[in-house]
């Protein structure tokens, strides 16, 4: 397949674990610059989107249970 040939996909065909892996990756503040780039063109943008809610989610769920289990 060629680079224009992408299979109907916006951004690339990254799969949903590979933009968990990156999104994780950016939620610690690690990332090397060639991997942003590698992200920017193979992932998919609203897999990111999704992966980035989803771990927004847990980590706000995991601050509520610590604030429970301290101040509780």
């Amino acid at each position: 397949m060629s680079d224009n040939d992408r299979g109907g996909q916006p951004g690339g065909k990254g799969s949903f674990g590979q933009s968990m892996k990156a999104v994780m990756w950016s939620f610690f503040g690690v990332r090397k610059r060639r991997d942003l780039e590698a992200d920017a063109t193979q992932l998919n943008p609203l897999h990111v989107i999704a992966a980035a809610l989803i771990c927004a989610a847990v980590f706000i769920g995991l601050l509520i249970l610590v604030v429970h289990a301290v101040v509780g």
